[in-house]
């Protein structure tokens, strides 16, 4: 389970301590401390992860499916356009 973030930025890290001697050593050979080595091996790979999860790629069937959809959409369902009569919003 993730632990909580404080506001000051700080995270915890439980590691094996020959884990933690391995990553000092890389870290040592970059002319790093072990916070700035960890977070330049991680960012990047959080920002791809970030990216793949808000991305979405569509076939190229699946992008002119939506296409002529969005040039010729389909006429509102019978119950959509009395919601809208009554003035319904959503919450």
């Amino acid at each position: 389970m993730p632990r909580n973030v404080s506001d000051s930025g700080r995270v915890e890290l439980r590691l094996r301590p020959e884990d933690k001697t391995t990553l000092s050593r890389a870290a040592a050979i970059k002319h790093l401390d072990l916070s700035a080595y960890i977070l330049r091996a991680m960012l990047p790979k959080a920002e791809a992860d970030i990216a793949e999860a808000e991305n979405l790629a569509l076939s190229e069937r699946d992008s002119l499916r939506v296409l002529a959809l969005l040039e010729h959409p389909p006429a509102p369902a019978p119950r959509l356009v009395r919601a809208a009569k009554a003035g319904y919003e959503l919450p």
